[in-house]
This record gives C-alpha cells, sequence and structure tokens, in this order.
C-alpha cells in the first residue's frame, strides 16, 4: 500500500471519528443551553408585598412559583393572585386577580396575565364587579389595566361583553372598546 493510500484512510477514519463523537454530543448541547438560563432564584408558596415610590402598597402577590430570569431581569409566576389595593380613601373593596400564569417586567411597572384572567372587586355602591378574559396587562403604578382580548364584565343584573378593555383602577372605571353587548337580567330583591 502506498502512502496515498495510508493518508486516505487516516483521513477517512479522522472523518468518521469526528462525525461519530459530534452525533453522541447532539443530546448534551442543548442541556448546556438550557443550565445557562437557569433562574437566578425561585421562590415557592410565598406572599411578597410591593410598595410603590411613596412606600404605599403598590400590590400583593401570593403563588406557588416564582422564577426571575437573571439576563431580562424578568419573573414568570405559576397561577398568581395579585390583590390591587384600592385608592386612599376610597370605599371600594381591593382588586383580586387571578390568572394561570403571569409575566413582570424588569423594573414591576407591568404585569402580564395569560390563561383564565379574572379579577374581583366592588363597584362605587359595594356591589360585586367581575371581569374575565384571556390576558390583561396590568399597570400597579398608574392603577390601571388593558386587554385587547374578549370581556366579559359582570354585576349583579348585568353581563357586558365585548373586546379589549381600559380600566382605572383608581376609579373603578372600565371601559369596553369593540363589539360591546350588553345584557340585563333580573336580581333577587
Amino acid at each position: 500500500m502506498s502512502w496515498r493510500g495510508i493518508f486516505t484512510a487516516l483521513l477517512l477514519v479522522a472523518v468518521l471519528a469526528t462525525g461519530w463523537m459530534r452525533w453522541l454530543q447532539r443530546d448534551r448541547e442543548p442541556a448546556r443551553n438550557a443550565a445557562q438560563r437557569r433562574p437566578d432564584y425561585v421562590l415557592s408558596d410565598f406572599e411578597l408585598i410591593a410598595l410603590d415610590k411613596k412606600g404605599q402598597e403598590s400590590f400583593t402577590l401570593r403563588a406557588p412559583k416564582l422564577e426571575r430570569d437573571p439576563d431580562a431581569e424578568t419573573m414568570t409566576i405559576a397561577t398568581p393572585l395579585f390583590v390591587i389595593p384600592p385608592a386612599q380613601g376610597s370605599q371600594n373593596q381591593p382588586w383580586e386577580v387571578r390568572s394561570q400564569t403571569g409575566w413582570v417586567s424588569p423594573e414591576g411597572k407591568e404585569l402580564r396575565l395569560r390563561g383564565q384572567v379574572t379579577a374581583q372587586s366592588t363597584n362605587k355602591d359595594g356591589k360585586p364587579v367581575s371581569v374575565a378574559t384571556e390576558e390583561l396587562n396590568v399597570f400597579p403604578d398608574e392603577q390601571r389595566a388593558t386587554s385587547s382580548a374578549p370581556i366579559t364584565l359582570r354585576q349583579p343584573g348585568f353581563t357586558l361583553s365585548g373586546r379589549g378593555l381600559d380600566a382605572d383602577l383608581k376609579a373603578n372605571n372600565i371601559a369596553l372598546k369593540s363589539d360591546i353587548k350588553g345584557r340585563y337580567e333580573r336580581t333577587p330583591r
């Protein structure tokens, strides 16, 4: 056998060995990338009270799990319950907002709630008010909420549905944007 034949055989063995090693390592690379994106902290079964710039309660959060992404400085939350207090001096009850998932922006200025979102409080007359949707964006410092998804708003004797929402939580004022339909129902006295 000539030196060219030996050299070709060695190159072929090297290519096959490199390909084989690369094939064996294919499952390990995604695991390494996932480990690099691990949360920098995880909270389990917790209650957190967030304060605004004036030191007043902005909202309270209860959830079974919260994870913080160290790169984006955002948080993801499993089945959160947000309690947003009424404006000072208001007779209204706090808003209780629940969803399947939650996301909090880096400075905590925006909460994105997704999946079976419900918000409950009382109106100016002390009657219960509930809002149901699949997505809701809450801005706690501004005490407002928005959505572009279908919305159902219920009060005793009245149901209002539509698409999109702008809510002023300070004034307990909720406005639906489009496709609005209302239904009155008799309420027992």
